[in-house]
This record gives C-alpha cells, structure tokens and sequence, in this order.
C-alpha cells in the first residue's frame, strides 16, 4: 500500500471516528432542520474545504502556538457561532406557536443558506480535535494532498448523514427550540475556552 493511499485512509477513518458524535454532526442536523439540504450541504462542503487546506498549510503551527492563545481563539469563535445560532432561534416574526420547518422548508434563498452553513461550520472546526489531527497528520505522513483529501471527505461523509437523517425526522422536530439548544452550547464552549485562556 502507497503512503499516500494510507495517508488517506488512516485520515478519512480518524475523521469520521472523531467527528460522528462531536458537534459537527449536530451542528448540520440543525441547519438541515431548518435549511434546504442541497444549502446546508454546498455550505458545508466549501467550509470543510477551506478548513482542511487550513490544517494541511498552518495546522501545524496551531500546534506549537500557546494553549491560551489557542483557547482564546476558539472561544471567540465560539462566540460567533453561539451569536448566529441564537440569533436564528430568536428572530422574531417566524416563530408563532409553529416552526416553519414542520410545515415544510424553510423559505430562506440558497445562498443565504449556503453562507449561514458555511459560517456556523467553520466556526465550529476551527481548532477542533479533527482539525488538529489532521495538521498533525500531514506532518507524520508528509502526504499533504492524501491527509487533505481525507480530511476533507470524512468531513462531507458526517454533514451527508446528518443531512440525511435532518431531511428524515425534520417534520418531527422543533427547529427553533435545535437552534437555541445549539446556541446555549456553543456559548458554553466559548464560556470554557475564554476561561482557559484567561484562568490556564
């Protein structure tokens, strides 16, 4: 086996493995509760991209920066998404007693969608363990375009179940009530990873 093909497959199955129960999952489920999928998806895909060339070209240098420069970075990234989450779940005018997701799709134009996916999951891989391990990856395998594909594949393959699984129970859900649950948590992400950097 080449070492690019096990650079590949060693990242793609540690992707998957890292982010199948971690917020990236989640985080898509809910945008596809109240996105079209086709959106959510093209949004994400082109974050995930972005990300993984990131953690192929600097990730590395993540790694050897401080950890409180580190946490103070992705606790205010952090923010930002908690700020987008909570602003969706909270806008007023769309919200009386049914959310528009149960009724059907929301009526939000493509590219708003796009860029909203876009923004909460780049925020959220920002410094994540995936991000993280794929820099390190790169290092160990010096495949950078294996470690990169990888990557970047697992990604997509986790937003593609969850925006499978969003299209299937999205009319039994409350998507407003997602959104602010999502928010709250990602502010406590950002809540630690300020303490860390302050407190560490």
């Amino acid at each position: 086996m080449s070492s690019a093909l096990l650079a590949f497959i060693a990242t793609f199955a540690l992707v998957m493995a890292v982010e199948l129960p971690d917020k990236t999952m989640v985080a898509t489920l809910v945008l596809t509760t109240r996105y079209r999928a086709r959106a959510v998806l093209t949004g994400v895909s082109v974050a995930f991209a972005v990300q993984a060339v990131i953690a192929v070209a600097f990730g590395s240098v993540l790694t050897l920066l401080p950890d409180r420069v580190v946490s103070l970075v992705v606790g205010v990234l952090f923010g930002v998404g908690a700020a987008m989450l909570l602003r969706e779940g909270f806008r007023q005018g769309e919200d009386s007693g049914q959310d528009a997701a149960r009724s059907g799709k929301a009526p939000v134009p493509f590219h708003r969608a796009a860029l909203t996916s876009f923004a909460v999951l780049f925020t959220a891989e920002w410094g994540d363990a995936s991000q993280l391990a794929t820099a390190g990856l790169a290092a160990r395998y010096g495949q950078p375009v294996a470690v990169g594909l990888g990557a970047f594949l697992g990604l997509v393959a986790v937003a593609a179940l969850a925006v499978f699984l969003g299209g299937k129970i999205r009319s039994r859900l409350r998507p407003r009530l997602l959104q602010r649950g999502a928010g709250f948590v990602f502010a406590a992400f950002s809540v630690f990873a300020l303490g860390s950097a302050l407190l560490g």
